[in-house]
């Protein structure tokens, strides 16, 4: 009778362990990013592209693009960059840069309101990584305040003009000190590549159908850049920036990733942007 009874409780055991443990396995299989959108966060001209290439194409001018990009994740929204400031969408002549050589920024479509099309609130931003503090990258982080903030800590406590925090003190921050894999799972990797500036990332995000893609933040400017490693006479560390490419180039090879470069109009003009999206 001991033994009956033992087999018995065994398979009920066995019975009620079964539906949680397909459960379990159906929810890791659903885990991970979902669809990516790649939207316009600032069209401008530089104005001496040797600024970024030196030596090369001195004097010439190019079509600048500035791109951020929403990853809906299953535990959250996701914004990596926030582009030029909306502000400057109001401004008919757009924004001239104090230097003429750099970049002189408009505003086609505000952020809001490509947020605003895809029926997504800035409060339902989750998580905000910037991949570096320069204003075409950083314009309206603010927008998103109760949003945690990823960046590295050599980037947080980089002294802004006149001294001034990059960022405002209350934002939620998570200040990083190398990678970091966001979600757990292995799908979005922020991956420290400084050199540009201090704390410079880029970001790697592998989607179910797209596969791997590496996005640049200015590690690399455009297509060229990447082609001739050339590093920008205004980086912050030469050497690092040419580790940093290097670093990236192995990225590509492991993971058989896509590089997207940031402010490449020619690359921008093959993807396809917001309302449409990679999945």
């Amino acid at each position: 009778m001991k033994l009956a009874t033992l087999i018995a409780t065994a398979v009920t055991l066995s019975l009620t362990a079964a539906p949680s443990l397909a459960q379990n396995k159906s929810a890791k299989a659903k885990s991970g990013v979902d669809k990516l959108y790649v939207l316009n966060c600032g069209e401008g001209i530089a104005g001496d592209i040797s600024r970024w290439s030196p030596g090369v194409n001195v004097g010439k001018s190019m079509p600048f693009v500035d791109n951020c990009y929403l990853i809906r994740h299953t535990t959250g929204w996701m914004l990596w960059d926030t582009g030029v400031s909306d502000a400057i969408a109001a401004m008919p002549d757009g924004l001239a840069p104090a230097d003429p050589k750099a970049t002189h920024w408009n505003r086609p479509k505000t952020l809001a309101s490509q947020l605003e099309q895809l029926g997504v609130k800035p409060s339902d931003i989750k998580f905000l990584a910037v991949s570096h503090t320069h204003p075409d990258h950083t314009g309206n982080v603010e927008m998103f305040s109760n949003a945690m903030l990823f960046v590295q800590k050599a980037e947080y406590e980089w002294p802004g003009a006149n001294n001034a925090p990059r960022f405002k003190p209350e934002h939620p921050v998570t200040k990083l000190e190398g990678d970091r894999d966001v979600f757990g799972d292995g799908s979005v990797t922020i991956i420290a590549t400084p050199g540009h500036t201090p704390g410079h990332q880029s970001l790697l995000v592998k989607l179910p159908k797209t596969g791997a893609l590496l996005l640049t933040g200015d590690a690399v400017h455009f297509k060229s850049n990447w082609d001739n490693r050339g590093v920008p006479s205004n980086n912050f560390d030469k050497d690092k920036t040419a580790a940093s490419m290097q670093r990236m180039a192995d990225v590509l090879a492991k993971e058989k990733a896509q590089l997207w470069i940031n402010h490449d109009k020619a690359q921008r003009d093959t993807l396809k942007l917001s309302p449409n999206f990679y999945e």
